[in-house]
């Protein structure tokens, strides 16, 4: 197996995190599913097992940059930064193996019809989820978005403001003159070059200002998300992408929409579905509750196209197949059910131990005996063996650990009496 470098020594950190906070170098949280950012330094996620940080190469200033920086080493009391460690492999002699490799969402921007990726508002569930989690990039807070690319745009035009503004009042110092003066000049017919240059700065100044007012103005009239759609079966239970049922989503949107609506009463939601496939222990009785309690509205019809109004409200257009007709209404966010798909490495890893896959690209198992693959000794627990939720996850990962245990009991109580 590959080891990959921490960059940290993983005996001497002690999870403090005062390394994170003085580090100067802002990266993509991929976490947070690309929402918001993190440091260079950081932990993979708040549980993580060991608890300690690491540092992402490619965005470090000295690692992946080539400068002089070294901050988190400075600021680390405990001497754990390392930047000279290397990726090494690593030789396990095992009698069992569990293949618990999770799995992918399924990329909705090849449905171009459901504008993900290209309308700001229409987000992937696991988007979502970040969304209202109390670690998340918002706090919890349903901010769509669009707001918080706004907010980003204000900040970057604030910065451009700032620096011009500076460059212009030292102009203005050191000549004695102002720049509505200057201006007045170049527009009477003046004609040298360092005015022009001036007048033309101070225009770009002017017309910053007013953006970044009407942004502001923007960002002061903007509110959460009130009204929700959530889409179901998109890239699952579909022949162009895959054919399977995904299991979960439909259970995952109804627990979102309960969610949004605990943070927020006015928040309502409208969940679109061919069918809402509630299979579970107590499952059903959670839609129904969702329905009573949480302002949930459950419509029977396939959705054919998201747009977008002038206000970056999606507007969703669909079928409803008990009124039986075509409507449209708009959302302030829409909530893409995507398919859960093989993870990326999964055929990889299943050729390596030479197992087989099914025809979706999942681990192949008997489905009298779940946990086995086609090769003795190797066994699969969670989404590797197909889509499925946490609590059967959590039972396949007991069982999987027993059937292991079993394995290598078995071999050594071999080898004893062969002994």
């Amino acid at each position: 197996m590959r080891k990959k470098a921490r960059y940290v020594n993983e005996d001497l950190c002690t999870g403090c995190g005062s390394c994170a906070e003085k580090c100067p170098t802002p990266a993509v949280d991929t976490f947070n599913t690309g929402i918001g950012q993190r440091k260079a330094i950081y932990k993979y996620f708040a549980q993580g097992i060991p608890s300690v940080f690491t540092i992402d190469a490619p965005s470090c200033r000295q690692l992946g940059q080539g400068k002089k920086c070294g901050v988190c080493a400075k600021t680390c009391q405990a001497k754990a930064i390392d930047f000279e460690q290397k990726d090494r492999m690593v030789e396990i002699e095992a009698g069992a193996i569990v293949m618990a490799t999770g799995y992918d969402v399924f990329d909705p921007s090849v449905i171009p019809e459901y504008g993900y990726g290209r309308i700001k508002n229409v987000v992937t569930a696991l988007e979502f989820e970040r969304l209202l989690s109390a670690s998340g990039p918002t706090a919890g807070h349903l901010d769509r978005p669009s707001e918080l690319t706004l907010e980003k745009e204000i900040e970057e035009t604030g910065k451009e403001v700032r620096k011009l503004s500076a460059r212009i009042k030292q102009l203005e110092e050191k000549q004695g003159k102002t720049s509505d003066e200057v201006i007045s000049q170049v527009k009477a017919g003046a004609s040298d070059e360092p005015l022009v240059e001036w007048a033309k700065q101070a225009e770009s100044l002017a017309e910053m200002q007013a953006a970044l007012a009407a942004m502001n103005r923007k960002m002061a009239a903007a509110t959460t998300a009130k009204k929700l759609a959530f889409i179901q079966c998109v890239g699952s239970r579909d022949f162009r992408f895959n054919r399977y049922c995904s299991s979960y989503c439909c259970m995952h949107s109804v627990k979102e929409a309960m969610i949004a609506n605990e943070h927020d009463r006015e928040v309502h939601s409208s969940i679109f579905c061919m069918d809402l496939r509630a299979v579970g222990r107590g499952f059903e009785e959670y839609k129904l509750r969702g329905g009573q309690q949480a302002n949930i509205e459950y419509i029977r019809g396939r959705v054919a196209e998201i747009t977008e109004d002038e206000a970056k409200n999606p507007v969703v257009w669909f079928e409803s197949t008990t009124e039986r007709h075509v409507k449209s209404e708009v959302f302030d966010m829409v909530v893409l059910a995507a398919a859960c798909v093989p993870s990326a490495g999964t055929a990889r890893l299943a050729q390596l131990a030479g197992v087989e896959l099914d025809t979706n690209g999942f681990v192949k198992t008997d489905p009298l005996m779940p946990l086995a693959t086609t090769r003795p000794g190797i066994f699969v627990c969670g989404c590797a063996q197909g889509p499925m939720d946490i609590p059967e996850s959590v039972a396949q990962a007991s069982s999987a650990a027993a059937c292991a245990a079993e394995a290598v009991i078995g071999a050594q109580i071999t080898l004893k009496a062969t002994a």
